[in-house]
């Protein structure tokens, strides 16, 4: 099973290496990981991702709260919370492709952000299924270069 786990913690160096650690030390492959200033000065929230049994990782979220800097640790249940990832893809697009590719940009609600003769840089955003499924329908063309962030997430009602 999926987890969106969501840690509250200080700001400080050694965090992340602790956090991750933990994860790696009980044998959980990290699929996403995202880490990013929050409204309060000095604190920092990761949403990481992981696939496991729910027991083992309950262990993990208990060990993550005793982590020196950890503030608060809590699972974001799907359909409890709000959940977007980011892609740019670069890609190549030959003048007969142009009329395509702006279609499906549309179709994705996506973006050109910078476009230089045949090479256009586009923004994603979305779920992971429609980030995933922008992929799918830019596959048939030329994609030069690409990079994904991990999955950010926050929930409908306080905590």
């Amino acid at each position: 099973m999926k987890h969106t786990i969501s840690i509250l913690c200080d700001d400080t160096p050694g965090v992340m290496t602790r956090i991750s650690g933990l994860f790696s030390r009980r044998g959980f492959n990290i699929e996403s990981l995202t880490v990013g200033h929050t409204e309060a000065k000095g604190k920092s929230r990761f949403t990481i991702v992981v696939q496991g049994n729910d027991q083992v990782l309950e262990q993990v979220r208990k060990q993550l709260q005793k982590i020196v800097h950890v503030i608060k640790v809590w699972d974001i249940e799907k359909g409890d919370g709000v959940e977007r990832e980011h892609a740019l893809i670069k890609l190549k697009v030959q003048p007969e492709q142009r009329g395509e590719v702006l279609q499906i940009v549309t179709a994705l609600q996506a973006r050109i952000i910078d476009s230089f003769q045949d090479l256009w840089i586009l923004e994603v955003t979305g779920d992971t299924e429609s980030v995933d499924n922008a992929f799918n329908l830019l596959s048939p063309y030329k994609v030069v270069e690409s990079i994904r962030t991990g999955k950010i997430a926050i929930e409908r009602f306080g905590k």
